[in-house]
């Protein structure tokens, strides 16, 4: 933001340099990134009145004026050819200074001795943009009522001290001159002066029967003021107010414009204009965009609109991109005899949406973006057409259009000292805050015997008490804060357990050789058909992103799968031999779509794994060193089928009821469709919530056993069909509390066992702790074991 110092004086009477300025205001929050002074290195320029033109005797293209300047009259020669007899012009007499930095000095022109110099713009330092042609290709010329002999520093404001702030977004208000010098105000405690505004609205007809105005999208547009100005005279706007929208990086257009453009600066109030008798039907309708609407915008450009854009509409047309830009076909322009001024407040986040989906981003948009007053609406509108008045550019119609859908709620807050000093370690007393709140244009009141405070409109930004103090503290002023330590009981920080195990999770595999990766949470929604995601399966309902950059990133994930196996694929494709990675992250899941509230996110630890040395074994054992290290026991494997594994090579993972996950070799089919023909990998899927829950962080020691164990052996001829899992825990159930361990040390197919059976030993190790086993009782459970199996599974005792 562009601050210029004499603008501000025009609301206070304010005498110190603008670097003093600019350090004050830094620290009350508005940090000066730069100060710079226009038109100070100009010298030695005044006013002067052309009494006579000859042409060079000596020269074709040059012209010999007679200048006055009231102490003498000057002999000057020039090349520019707009200039004539009676002219107010700007001269720069021997040893002049001008803008460019070139010295005045008198020069002989082919045997005429110039005295000086005829001045254009550009010579002076002012942007020539908003000036008429002839000016722009020649010579500066002044009013007529410019006083002959005066420095022209004096008449007109080419000197101009200019700070630049980088204001933060939560400050809207300040985005303006006016909002600024509230700020310069309140800390030097000096009464501001806001503009004296009496229209005296000279138009022929009431604003009524020339134009009707409505709101379609209330939760978008909150306010429209719409009024008419009459008999417009299109030309440049005065120098004065070129000079200020220059300084403040806005290049002057013509009259109407630079005064939607000057109030813009001055309040922070965008307007717009359009050409009154370009809008059919006499009627705006503020309303979201139809589905393909196009329009074609001032800066040239057709722009195809989507219906969550709001557009300012007539009958037949968007005419304007609310709160952005204006359209080509309403266009202010030389011929533009009526003028309907828009002041409207629109929605912030809709207006960046547009303008970042449009690619267009304007002044207004930055402004709009933040969050505007509905209340300066108004007041802009009033002093856009007190400007028109007093330039004598147009006449305003009786009357005005407010459409002003929900009035903005004040917010009050209770102005609670004690609370306000703890927070900022001071002893300020309630007076004192009051006080400084007041020079904030805060209302303070009492009732009940209890101060409150109600923010101006235009702070949108202060909703809690912790606003209020920090608004007392920059005033106050943070270097009469005193330093001091912390009074409220400090707690140790503690690790949650979350993080704990997702630590020892980490670490545990890394030392396993695995590697940790990323994948985003945004991904294609033609992953999951890669997969063979079933229709109608949970993982079908995925949540999609409402402006997705591409379809590539359009939805969130429900699985973290595919994108396990595409870094799987990419490290294959790299020619590595092994590849072992993990990954802990959410994925997002919902009842029903669309979305009607926050989708559960649940995470999720994958595992991916290739290699020649890589079978579903070394997967699962993998996972049971896992859970081993977080004392998770009561688990079990079962075989299962899952869309994405192979049939014949997974299995679901338990713990007690609850499903942990499942951990298999992918399908062949999503081997394809992922350019992995032949390619072996195995991945897994776990519930990493169920892990933290179910972990046991407690470490229990047992004394070293003071007795020698006993072992049995025992080998199962069983149907290929029953799972081993199956048999171990009968074994588990049937040998008791004397059972310590129990192992599968052989499987075994082929010669001496028939077809459709297999061989399955188990190694049994029993022990007491309290006493040495003997040959008798182990036999006894031993036999017991080998008749439970026979019953339950019709399982042999295989003799040899």
């Amino acid at each position: 933001m562009l601050f210029s110092i004499n603008w501000a004086k025009d609301f206070i009477n304010i005498s110190d340099e603008a670097e003093v300025i600019a350090k004050n205001l830094t620290m009350v929050g508005f940090n000066a990134a730069s100060v710079e002074h226009l038109g100070r290195e100009i010298k030695g320029i005044v006013i002067g009145q052309v009494l006579e033109i000859k042409k060079h005797p000596n020269a074709e293209n040059l012209r010999v004026v007679s200048v006055d300047i009231k102490e003498k009259i000057l002999t000057i020669i020039t090349a520019a050819q707009n200039v004539k007899e009676k002219d107010k012009v700007v001269v720069a007499v021997e040893g002049a200074v001008l803008a460019n930095g070139k010295e005045i000095v008198k020069k002989d022109f082919n045997g005429v001795i110039s005295e000086g110099m005829l001045c254009s713009a550009e010579e002076v330092g002012l942007d020539d943009h908003g000036l008429p042609q002839e000016m722009r290709e020649g010579l500066l010329i002044l009013p007529p009522d410019a006083p002959v002999g005066d420095d022209f520093k004096a008449y007109f404001p080419l000197e101009d001290s200019v700070i630049e702030f980088e204001l933060t977004p939560n400050r809207a208000d300040c985005f303006s001159i006016l909002g600024l010098t509230r700020e310069i105000a309140a800390f030097y405690d000096y009464k501001l002066q806001y503009p004296s505004i009496k229209l005296k609205e000279e138009g022929r007809e009431e604003i009524n029967n020339k134009i009707q105005v409505s709101i379609k999208d209330k939760d978008l547009c909150f306010r429209y003021i719409a009024r008419v100005i009459e008999d417009i005279k299109i030309g440049p706007s005065p120098l004065w107010m070129q000079r200020r929208l220059q300084a403040c990086g806005v290049r002057p257009i013509n009259n109407i414009v630079d005064v939607t453009n000057y109030v813009m600066l001055e309040l922070g109030q965008p307007l717009h204009a359009f050409d009154y008798d370009k809008i059919k039907g006499k009627e705006i309708i503020v309303r979201r965009a139809c589905k393909g609407e196009t329009i074609t915008t001032l800066d040239g450009k057709q722009r195809e609109l989507n219906e969550e854009m709001l557009v300012i509409a007539d009958k037949e047309r968007p005419v304007a991109i609310a709160g952005i830009m204006g359209g080509e076909d309403s266009e202010i322009k030389e011929n533009t005899k009526t003028v309907l001024l828009e002041s409207a407040v629109f929605y912030g986040p809709n207006i960046r949406r547009t303008g970042r989906a449009l690619g267009l981003r304007t002044e207004a948009s930055m402004r709009f973006e933040k969050g505007l007053d509905p209340e300066i609406a108004m007041l802009a509108s009033e002093r856009a057409c007190q400007l028109i008045e007093e330039l004598g550019i147009g006449k305003i119609s009786k009357g005005y259009i407010d459409v002003y859908p929900v009035i903005q709620e004040k917010v009050r807050l209770k102005l609670d000292h004690k609370k306000i000093n703890r927070l900022l370690g001071t002893n300020i007393s309630l007076d004192k805050m009051a006080e400084i709140l007041k020079k904030l244009n805060f209302e303070v009141g009492e009732e009940n015997g209890e101060l409150y405070v109600i923010p101006p409109s235009y702070r949108r930004d202060i909703t809690c008490i912790a606003d209020l103090a920090e608004e007392i503290a920059r005033i106050y002023g943070y270097d009469n804060i005193p330093s001091s330590l912390p009074s409220e009981i400090s707690t140790v920080g503690k690790t949650k357990k979350v993080h704990r195990i997702k630590s020892r999770v980490e670490e545990l595999l890394i030392n396993n050789g695995f590697s940790e990766v990323y994948n985003y949470s945004i991904i294609n929604p033609r992953k999951l058909d890669m997969i063979m995601v079933p229709e109608g399966h949970p993982h079908r309902k995925m949540i999609s992103i409402i402006n997705p950059l591409s379809e590539e990133m359009s939805v969130l994930r429900t699985t973290l799968l595919p994108g396990i196996i595409d870094v799987v694929k990419f490290n294959i494709n790299q020619k590595a031999e092994e590849v072992r990675i993990f990954e802990i992250g959410k994925t997002y899941h919902t009842e029903s779509l669309p979305l009607k509230e926050l989708p559960e996110e649940k995470t999720r630890l994958t595992l991916g794994m290739f290699g020649s040395n890589i079978d579903f074994y070394e997967i699962k054992r993998v996972i049971e060193t896992l859970l081993a290290a977080l004392r998770i026991k009561q688990v079990k494997f079962k075989r299962a089928e899952y869309y994405a594994l192979h049939p014949g090579r997974c299995a679901e993972i338990y713990l007690n009821d609850n499903l942990l996950g499942v951990v298999g070799e992918i399908h062949p089919d999503v081997a394809e469709n992922y350019e992995l023909e032949g390619k072996r990998i195995y991945v897994a899927e776990l519930d990493f919530d169920l892990l933290v829950e179910k972990s046991d962080e407690v470490i229990r020691y047992t004394p070293l056993p003071k007795f020698p164990p006993a072992d049995r052996d025992l080998a199962f001829v069983l149907e290929e069909n029953i799972e081993v899992a199956d048999v171990i825990e009968l074994i588990k159930e049937t040998a008791g509390p004397l059972l310590e361990n129990i192992e599968i040390f052989d499987i075994y197919r082929g010669e001496k066992i028939p077809e459709g059976k297999k061989s399955v030993a188990f190694s049994l190790l029993f022990r007491s702790y309290e006493r040495t086993l003997r040959d008798e009782e182990i036999n006894e459970i031993q036999d017991k074991i080998i008749k439970a199996v026979e019953e339950k599974f019709s399982g042999k005792l295989r003799e040899s």
